[in-house]
């Protein structure tokens, strides 16, 4: 014995709601995840240097590899610990695609031949121009730098 369909009416169902504490909730993370993120790519080529002084300076360009020097003289490309002679075949890529230009941070008190050193690498590695990183005094007081 078959039963009929029930039919059901307009008044006969339940409201249709909607719950939006999840959707907020996934939209806070996203947030906090975006906010994170681009605070971790501005910052990472910041590396403990004491820069060289300038009148003026230019604001710090981010899709140029940077090559540092630290006061004991330890080299570093994009912030990540290298060696001089392992220098110019990491740098000869991203030299390529930044056109030729390349960043160079050396912290002041650092070693003139180590600086030397680099500057003779990058040249091997196609960098045709230098950025030279320095700070005024006004972003030495606030703790930023320049390329």
């Amino acid at each position: 014995m078959t039963r009929p369909a029930r039919r059901r009416f307009r008044g006969d169902h339940d409201p249709v709601t909607f719950d939006f504490a999840p959707m907020v909730d996934i939209v806070l993370l996203l947030l906090i995840f975006f906010f994170l993120t681009s605070t971790l790519g501005a910052r990472q080529n910041a590396l403990p240097l004491d820069l060289p002084r300038a009148s003026s300076s230019v604001q710090e360009t981010p899709d140029l590899p940077i090559v540092s020097v630290s006061s004991a003289g330890q080299v570093f490309l994009n912030g990540k610990a290298t060696t001089l002679t392992a220098l110019g075949a990491q740098l000869r890529p991203l030299a390529a695609a930044s056109g030729g230009v390349v960043g160079l941070r050396a912290d002041e008190r650092g070693s003139y031949g180590t600086v030397v050193g680099v500057m003779d690498e990058i040249k091997k590695a196609g960098g045709t121009r230098l950025a030279l990183g320095t700070q005024t005094d006004a972003a030495r007081a606030a703790g930023g730098s320049a390329p």
